[in-house]
């Protein structure tokens, strides 16, 4: 079943990238993928004209929104009168949510735009703290890559840093007709829950700049992509600097970021 919205539609803007979800039973399907455990507010990004809003409505949490489309904000204001104090007018990557949730535990959820997807991932990591449950639709590709497992081809930057943090989960693909306007590509919804023990074992800098630098030459080994951290020799001659990036497992790269720490000390 289609959504019919009024006669005040609002038109997709391209320079924003959106493109409007339209078949209830997939925005129904992606609110249902949230547990509702461990948190009592949910933030869903970019909701355009609160297709999947209103499935998250009818939910046990508290809802918010974020949008920088002022027409969407004028629509859902209009459309969806219990939600308007909770909608805030703003770039979701340069807010800060604290001044919304405070400390409080929150999950996100959204449609987001392709153009700004990875950008959402990474901040939700640098607050992790707060946000035990992630879930919404990417660009299909960029979905699997989040998910990706070593020995992957798609598997790297993005996926590494998330399952250190996060188990990620592949949930459904979903065609280019349930959008208006449709994209040209195939969409895919994923789902990640917070890992009970989210504090790495390691200096999280490091870490973060050994995954990185790793994996822009992806095709050396460890040995030589990883020249820059100058390394004694004596920890060159660990195997695991005979490997390259996509072949190290998230766990593996946790304990190379310990190998290296202890060798600077």
């Amino acid at each position: 079943m289609a959504y019919k919205p009024n006669q005040h539609q609002v038109k997709a803007k391209k320079y924003l990238g959106q493109h409007f979800l339209i078949d209830e039973t997939v925005a129904q399907r992606i609110a249902d993928t949230l547990s509702l455990k461990g948190y009592k507010n949910v933030l869903e990004i970019g909701p355009g004209m609160g297709v999947l809003t209103k499935y998250l409505l009818k939910k046990e949490v508290t809802t918010h929104v974020i949008e920088i489309d002022t027409e969407s904000v004028e629509y859902l204001q209009a459309n969806y009168l219990s939600l308007a104090p909770r909608i805030i007018e703003k770039d979701f990557l340069k807010y800060n949510l604290k001044d919304v949730f405070k400390e409080e535990p929150f999950a996100i959820i959204g449609n987001f735009p392709y153009n700004i997807s990875t950008q959402i991932v990474f901040k939700t990591l640098e607050m992790r703290d707060q946000i035990p449950e992630f879930s919404g639709m990417f660009q299909k590709e960029v979905a699997q890559r989040i998910c990706s497992k070593e020995g992957s081809k798609v598997y790297g930057i993005l996926s590494v840093l998330t399952q250190a943090f996060y188990n990620a989960e592949y949930l459904f693909t979903v065609p280019p007709s349930v959008f208006n306007p449709p994209p040209k590509v195939d969409s895919g919804v994923l789902r990640l829950i917070r890992k009970e023990n989210y504090s790495l074992p390691c200096d999280e800098k490091i870490f973060f700049k050994i995954v990185k630098t790793a994996f822009q030459q992806r095709r050396k080994t460890l040995r030589n992509s990883l020249k820059t951290f100058n390394l004694s020799d004596n920890l060159k001659a660990n195997v695991i600097f005979g490997k390259r990036p996509e072949q190290l497992a998230v766990f593996e790269f946790i304990e190379l970021a310990r190998l290296i720490e202890n060798d600077k000390n």
